[in-house]
Protein backbone atom coordinates (compact mmCIF):
# COMPACT_ATOMS: atom_id res chain seq x y z
CA UNK A 1 0.00 0.00 0.00
CA UNK A 2 3.01 2.34 0.25
CA UNK A 3 5.18 2.91 -2.44
CA UNK A 4 8.98 4.49 -1.83
CA UNK A 5 11.19 6.27 -4.59
CA UNK A 6 14.24 7.10 -3.96
CA UNK A 7 16.08 10.04 -6.26
CA UNK A 8 18.98 12.27 -5.58
CA UNK A 9 22.03 9.90 -6.47
CA UNK A 10 24.98 10.20 -8.71
CA UNK A 11 28.72 10.46 -9.47
CA UNK A 12 30.82 12.42 -6.69
CA UNK A 13 34.31 12.67 -5.92
CA UNK A 14 35.72 11.93 -2.44
CA UNK A 15 35.19 14.56 0.01
CA UNK A 16 31.80 15.99 -1.96
CA UNK A 17 28.35 16.34 -0.60
CA UNK A 18 24.99 14.51 -1.92
CA UNK A 19 21.67 14.11 -0.75
CA UNK A 20 18.79 11.61 -1.65
CA UNK A 21 15.51 11.37 -0.96
CA UNK A 22 12.89 9.36 -0.71
CA UNK A 23 9.38 9.74 -1.16
CA UNK A 24 6.03 7.72 0.05
CA UNK A 25 3.03 7.39 -2.16
CA UNK A 26 0.90 7.26 0.44
CA UNK A 27 -0.53 9.38 3.35
CA UNK A 28 -0.06 6.42 6.26
CA UNK A 29 3.77 8.20 5.48
CA UNK A 30 3.94 9.92 9.01
CA UNK A 31 3.24 6.91 11.00
CA UNK A 32 6.40 4.98 9.89
CA UNK A 33 9.28 4.34 10.95
CA UNK A 34 12.40 5.08 8.29
CA UNK A 35 15.55 2.95 7.47
CA UNK A 36 18.50 3.69 5.09
CA UNK A 37 20.34 1.33 4.10
CA UNK A 38 23.00 0.26 1.17
CA UNK A 39 24.36 -2.36 -0.78
CA UNK A 40 27.70 -2.06 -2.68
CA UNK A 41 28.45 -5.27 -5.50
CA UNK A 42 29.59 -8.07 -4.26
CA UNK A 43 28.60 -7.35 -0.34
CA UNK A 44 25.18 -7.66 1.61
CA UNK A 45 22.69 -4.77 1.83
CA UNK A 46 24.10 -2.84 4.91
CA UNK A 47 21.81 -0.15 7.64
CA UNK A 48 22.69 3.12 7.20
CA UNK A 49 20.50 4.25 9.56
CA UNK A 50 16.48 5.25 10.56
CA UNK A 51 14.48 7.60 12.03
CA UNK A 52 11.12 7.61 14.31
CA UNK A 53 7.63 8.50 12.93
CA UNK A 54 8.02 12.55 13.85
CA UNK A 55 11.72 12.76 13.34
CA UNK A 56 12.83 13.41 17.09
CA UNK A 57 15.28 10.11 17.03
CA UNK A 58 18.04 9.28 14.65
CA UNK A 59 20.32 6.04 15.03
CA UNK A 60 23.25 5.90 12.72
CA UNK A 61 25.72 2.81 11.82
CA UNK A 62 29.27 3.02 13.03
CA UNK A 63 30.38 4.04 9.51
CA UNK A 64 28.61 6.69 9.05
CA UNK A 65 27.91 8.26 12.26
CA UNK A 66 29.21 11.83 11.95
CA UNK A 67 29.27 12.29 7.87
CA UNK A 68 25.27 11.25 7.40
CA UNK A 69 21.90 12.90 8.22
CA UNK A 70 18.54 11.88 8.53
CA UNK A 71 15.54 14.03 8.51
CA UNK A 72 12.27 14.14 7.45
CA UNK A 73 9.52 15.93 6.29
CA UNK A 74 6.11 14.42 6.86
CA UNK A 75 3.60 16.77 5.16
CA UNK A 76 6.06 16.06 1.79
CA UNK A 77 5.70 12.36 2.88
CA UNK A 78 9.84 12.61 2.08
CA UNK A 79 12.68 11.60 4.04
CA UNK A 80 16.34 12.56 3.31
CA UNK A 81 19.69 11.10 3.46
CA UNK A 82 22.40 14.11 3.48
CA UNK A 83 26.22 12.32 3.02
CA UNK A 84 28.59 14.58 3.56
CA UNK A 85 32.42 14.10 3.37
CA UNK A 86 31.84 10.88 1.24
CA UNK A 87 34.31 7.91 0.54
CA UNK A 88 34.57 5.72 -2.12
CA UNK A 89 33.89 3.00 0.69
CA UNK A 90 30.64 4.81 0.48
CA UNK A 91 29.43 3.41 -3.02
CA UNK A 92 26.57 1.40 -3.03
CA UNK A 93 22.99 1.36 -4.34
CA UNK A 94 20.88 3.29 -1.43
CA UNK A 95 17.56 2.06 -0.86
CA UNK A 96 15.00 3.58 2.00
CA UNK A 97 12.64 1.15 3.73
CA UNK A 98 9.59 1.96 6.02
CA UNK A 99 8.75 0.29 9.19
CA UNK A 100 4.84 0.14 10.50
CA UNK A 101 6.27 -0.79 13.83
CA UNK A 102 7.73 2.98 14.29
CA UNK A 103 10.89 3.36 15.13
CA UNK A 104 13.06 0.57 14.30
CA UNK A 105 16.50 -0.38 13.82
CA UNK A 106 19.27 -2.32 11.80
CA UNK A 107 17.33 -5.57 10.93
CA UNK A 108 15.95 -5.94 7.33
CA UNK A 109 13.01 -8.36 8.87
CA UNK A 110 11.30 -4.95 10.64
CA UNK A 111 10.57 -3.37 7.58
CA UNK A 112 7.99 -3.53 5.64
CA UNK A 113 8.33 -1.26 2.16
CA UNK A 114 11.13 -0.77 0.49
CA UNK A 115 12.57 1.35 -2.50
CA UNK A 116 13.69 0.62 -5.62
CA UNK A 117 17.30 2.47 -5.01
CA UNK A 118 19.43 4.78 -6.29
CA UNK A 119 23.23 4.57 -7.14
CA UNK A 120 25.72 6.90 -5.50
CA UNK A 121 29.50 6.41 -6.57
CA UNK A 122 31.93 8.12 -5.11
CA UNK A 123 35.55 8.64 -7.07
CA UNK A 124 38.66 8.92 -5.48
Amino acid sequence: QVQLVESGGGLVQAGDSLRLSCTASRRTFSSAGMGWFRQAPGKEREFVGSISPNGGGTYYDDAVKGRFTISRDNYKNTVYLQMNRLKPEDTAVYYCAASSRGWVGRLSATYDYWGQGTQVTVSS
